[in-house]
């Protein structure tokens, strides 16, 4: 006894060749892959080089020391 494909064949076929027909980069093919290709690494980004930069200012002026 075989088990039924979570989806249709034809269904498959039909996103397969919608993914490989757009001109873009593989990781950017679907709707939300620009939040989590771009926006996410962004902010990490961001974010580590702002704690960077509050470490550097506060070792420089000595405050932010536990104790």
């Amino acid at each position: 006894m075989s088990e039924s494909p979570f989806r249709p064949r034809e269904k498959l076929f039909e996103h397969q060749k919608y993914y490989q027909s757009v001109q873009r980069y593989t990781h950017l093919k679907g709707p939300y892959d620009k939040i989590t290709s771009v926006a996410i690494p962004l902010f990490l980004a961001g974010a580590s080089v702002f704690m960077i930069g509050r470490g550097i200012y506060q070792m420089s002026h000595g405050i932010g020391k536990k104790a």
